[in-house]
C-alpha cells in the first residue's frame, strides 16, 4: 500500500512512517518541515502528493491548547481548512482511504456518575471554583460529588476549547467527504499521546513534554491543578501501530467511523509526573494550584472498540513507557 502521511516528518506522523515502513507499506512524507515545504492548504501541492497513492494518513494538524482565543483563526487556518483542501484533492484524484488523527478533546469533559441522578454531563467549570482551588466537577442537578468512568465513542461531543471545536470540524469534514464520495473514513481519537522525539515545552506540546523539559533543565516538574486530575498516557509507537492497523483493515464508505486510542489505564497527571521524575532521577515535582480555561478535569475513554474491530492492543506499559521517555531526547534538543 503507497500512502501519504501529512504531517509525516512531525512526532506522531513519523513514527507512522516507521511502522508502515516495518509493514513493508510504502510512506510518501508530507510535511512542512521538509525540504520542499509541503503545505496542506496548498491544493495544488496536494494533488501533485496523491498521484499514486492508495490511502491517506492525515497527521498534519496545529495541536494543543494554546494561547486562548488569540490564535483561534490560525487553528481553524491548519486544521479545519486544510483538511477541507487535503479531502477535496482527494476526491478529485480518487483517493478513497482516510484515516484521521482525531482526539479525545472532542468530547470536551468525560463520563461522570452521580449517586442520586445517575450518569450527568456538568458544564465548564467555573472561573470562581478554579480560583478557590475548587477542580472537581459537581453534579449540575445537585451539587454532589461525581465519579469519574470512561467514555465511549457514541458520547455526545462536547469541545471545550478552541483546538477541540476544530478536531471536531475535522470529523464532521471527514464524514461529509465519506458520504459523497463513498470513502472510507477511520477518525482515531488519541488520548495524550508521549514517547521519544515530543517537541519541546512550546504553548502546543502535550503536558508530558513539559514535564520532561523541566526534569532536563534541573528543575521540578510544575503540576496544575491538585495533580489528580484522570488521562490516559499512551505510546506513541501504540498509536502509529494503531495507524497501520486502521489502514490495512479498511472500513465500510460512505460513513466515518471513530475508535478511542488509548492504553486503557488512567493514570493522573501528578502520578505521572512522580513516575517520569522517578525514572529520570530529578528532582519531585511541585503541584502548584495553577489551572487553564479550556483544561477538563477527567477525560479517559473506553478503546475496547479499537481491540476487538481492528485486533489491535497497546503493548507498551506505562511504567516501561515512562522509563524510556526519561531517556529519549525531545524534537528541537
Amino acid at each position: 500500500m503507497r500512502v501519504l502521511v501529512t504531517g509525516g516528518a512531525g512526532f506522531i506522523g513519523s513514527h507512522v512512517v516507521e511502522a508502515l515502513a516495518a509493514r513493508g507499506h510504502e510512506a510518501v512524507v508530507f510535511d512542512v518541515r521538509t525540504d520542499t515545504g509541503s503545505d496542506v492548504r496548498d491544493r495544488h501541492a496536494v494533488l501533485r502528493a496523491l498521484s499514486g497513492v492508495d490511502a491517506v494518513c492525515h497527521q498534519a494538524a496545529m495541536v494543543g491548547l494554546g494561547n486562548g482565543f488569540a490564535d483561534a483563526a490560525e487553528y481553524v487556518s491548519r486544521n479545519d481548512l486544510g483538511t477541507a483542501v487535503l479531502l477535496s484533492a482527494m476526491a478529485e484524484a480518487g483517493v478513497r482511504q482516510l484515516v484521521l488523527a482525531g482526539s479525545m478533546v472532542v468530547y470536551g469533559e468525560g463520563r461522570y456518575v452521580c449517586a442520586r441522578h445517575g450518569e450527568v454531563r456538568p458544564g465548564p467549570r467555573a472561573v470562581a471554583d478554579l480560583a478557590a482551588g475548587r477542580f472537581e466537577p459537581r453534579c449540575p442537578a445537585c451539587g454532589r460529588d461525581l465519579s469519574p468512568g470512561l467514555v465511549t465513542e457514541d458520547a455526545p461531543a462536547d469541545p471545550r476549547n478552541v483546538y477541540a471545536t476544530t478536531k471536531l470540524a475535522q470529523e464532521h469534514l471527514a464524514a461529509a467527504w465519506a458520504r459523497a464520495t463513498d470513502g472510507s473514513a477511520v477518525s482515531l481519537r488519541y488520548h495524550n499521546v508521549y514517547g521519544p522525539g515530543m517537541p519541546r515545552d512550546t504553548p502546543y506540546a502535550g503536558v508530558a513534554s513539559f514535564f520532561r523539559s523541566a526534569l532536563a533543565r534541573g528543575q521540578a516538574p510544575r503540576v496544575f491543578e491538585d495533580g489528580c486530575q484522570r488521562r490516559d498516557f499512551v505510546h506513541v509507537r501504540d498509536v502509529a501501530a494503531a495507524n497501520v492497523a486502521a489502514l490495512e483493515a479498511g472500513s465500510a464508505g460512505g460513513a466515518l467511523t471513530a475508535y478511542n486510542t488509548g492504553s486503557g489505564e488512567p493514570h493522573t497527571v501528578g502520578g505521572m509526573a512522580r513516575a517520569l521524575a522517578s525514572a529520570y532521577g530529578g528532582p519531585e515535582p511541585i503541584v502548584t494550584g495553577e489551572y487553564r480555561l479550556g483544561d477538563v478535569r477527567h477525560i479517559t475513554a473506553d478503546s475496547s472498540r479499537l481491540r476487538s474491530e481492528l485486533g489491535w492492543k497497546p503493548e507498551v506499559g506505562f511504567e516501561e513507557g515512562m522509563r524510556e521517555f526519561a531517556r529519549a531526547g525531545l524534537r528541537g534538543d
